[in-house]
């Protein structure tokens, strides 16, 4: 009976930390756009399991939603979709302004300063967490942050 109850106390700890996320999404934002047009998402991913990769998005606010990737290509700046972003722990992901960030083609309603509507990220390995974004001004800033994001934090 003791030995029972020494392992049930050891494998405790276990138990509670597998409840936990490996997959966590903060500073999730977007900017304000009009119905029928073209929003986008802002974050950042942390894993703090094992490996996985970002494999979808999707969110009810826009008819498809898409992962992209902003680079400079010669001076001429483009866009291309990225099937599959991969997450490596310990190496927080930004999808920011000119980098990483997720389309939302054929918006089925206005996003407007102050508002918010729900997102869901697909993983290979953690499956779809959801998580809630917040619109801030057009062209402008993070809800979450008192500068312009700029810049791509670019892991792959």
């Amino acid at each position: 009976m003791r030995i029972l109850s020494v392992v049930l106390l050891l494998a405790m700890p276990v138990a509670a930390r597998a409840d936990q996320p490996a997959i966590q999404l903060d500073h999730v934002w977007s900017r304000a756009a009009m119905a029928g047009g073209t929003g986008v998402v802002y974050l950042t991913i942390t894993d703090s399991g094992a490996p996985d990769a970002l494999t979808g998005v999707a969110s009810p606010v826009a008819a498809t939603a898409e992962l992209h990737r902003s680079f400079d290509d010669h001076g001429v700046m483009k866009m291309r979709s990225v099937a599959i972003l991969k997450i490596a722990p310990g190496k927080p992901i930004m999808l920011t302004p000119g980098g990483f960030h997720i389309m939302l083609m054929g918006l089925k309603q206005d996003l407007k300063p102050g508002d918010s509507f729900p997102i869901a990220l697909t993983f290979a390995k953690a499956g779809q967490i959801s998580a809630t974004a917040t619109v801030g001004a057009p062209g402008g800033m993070s809800p979450h942050m008192s500068m312009p994001m700029g810049g791509g934090n670019l892991h792959e």
